[in-house]
């Protein structure tokens, strides 16, 4: 039985809309961002990346909720999501004005990373379309009333790009929750986005408010402490740690804090070299703690979005009805098999998935 109590999905249009920035990214494939002349393009941000997976890897019914500024950049960047199948009857277009001092479309350059060098992220996002977004701009109760939701998304990313992103999504929560929504927030801290804004402190006080708002809270252990700033005991600075005690401590810490959550998840991962990663996640309820089979030892080809295809893979699970278990499982499963693939966004399968789930090797398939 789901820790959620879900909208029945035929009163529905959407399973889930999700809320946030997409950028075009610009990936030097082998090579490094500073030494490249030539770039693959992909689209990729945080919230849009759980609404893709859920939509191309689970084949559930998503929407974007975004604002891209109306020249050829917004124009592949609607391509793009064409291709990944999510809706974009909400997504908001901007006249740009030829040059980009009101509004522009965010780039991001990332490096996959290899071995001892870590994968590394140059973001160009000031000043965005999606950043300018205000609260008001958006028709929530048609969103959520008429057409009806499931469940709806956003996390910290948006929430950092400016005070008008945080309120717009303290909007889109409290909308949601007053049509039956569930609402899912994965904290995705950011320095970049804090370093000029307040830091951590800033950030926490941010999203304090608006986790009061959210049923499902995602995040990993430097999340919940630079985002909220709850911490975590017994794990030593040197790694990520995968010492449940300590997470059991932590969830039961933010659930006492608030009365409103029925599920805190969190990917745990310790990487050796940047291609070699453990990869696992435990989940809190208010009357247990579930443990995922973790993977030792992950091979890892492109890290980036990993989290955010977790997060797509457990909310799928209680989108069907599932335990928290079978729900972990699939975040897990999916997480992993999208980090297997270049870009932000999943390629996998959900026979894929489920094949991880069931112990599957990778030998050759024919």
């Amino acid at each position: 039985m789901s820790v959620v109590e879900l909208r029945p999905a035929e009163e529905c249009r959407f399973d889930l809309v999700a809320l946030g920035e997409v950028m075009l990214r610009f990936d030097p494939g082998d090579g490094r961002v500073a030494t490249t002349r030539t770039f693959a393009v992909s689209e990729g941000g945080g919230e849009y990346n759980v609404a893709r997976g859920l939509r191309r890897c689970f084949g559930l019914r998503t929407a974007l909720v975004s604002a891209f500024a109306d020249n050829a950049v917004g124009r592949l960047l609607e391509d793009l999501i064409l291709q990944g199948g999510v809706d974009q009857a909400y997504v908001q277009w901007v006249p740009y004005d030829g040059v980009g001092r009101s509004v522009r479309n965010g780039l991001n350059f990332v490096e996959r990373g290899f071995g001892v060098r870590a994968a590394l992220g140059v973001s160009d996002r000031g000043h965005t379309a999606a950043a300018a977004m205000q609260p008001g701009d958006v028709d929530w109760d048609l969103v959520f009333g008429q057409d009806g939701v499931r469940w709806f998304h956003c996390g910290g990313i948006f929430a950092a790009l400016a005070p008008n992103t945080a309120e717009l999504a303290l909007e889109a929560m409290t909308a949601a929750r007053r049509h039956g929504t569930i609402v899912s927030f994965d904290l995705n801290y950011r320095p970049s986005l804090w370093k000029s804004s307040g830091g951590p402190e800033a950030s926490a006080a941010t999203n304090r408010r608006l986790v009061e708002q959210v049923d499902v809270l995602l995040g990993n252990e430097e999340d919940f402490s630079a985002a909220l700033g709850f911490a975590l005991d017994g794990v030593d600075e040197s790694h990520t740690g995968l010492e449940v005690a300590a997470y059991e401590h932590l969830h039961r810490d933010v659930l006492g804090a608030y009365a409103n959550l029925a599920l805190v998840a969190t990917s745990l991962r310790e990487a050796h070299t940047a291609t070699i990663n453990d990869w696992s996640a435990v989940a809190s309820t208010r009357e247990a703690l579930v443990v995922a089979q973790g993977m030792p030892g992950l091979e890892i080809f492109d890290r980036v979005g990993g989290g955010d295809s977790f997060a797509s893979g457990l909310i799928y699970g209680l989108l069907q009805g599932h335990d928290v278990e079978t729900a972990l499982a699939y975040g897990v499963a999916h997480g992993a098999l999208a980090m297997t693939t270049p870009g932000d966004t999943s390629m996998a399968t959900l026979e894929e998935v489920e094949r991880v789930m069931r112990g599957g090797g990778a030998r050759v398939l024919r």
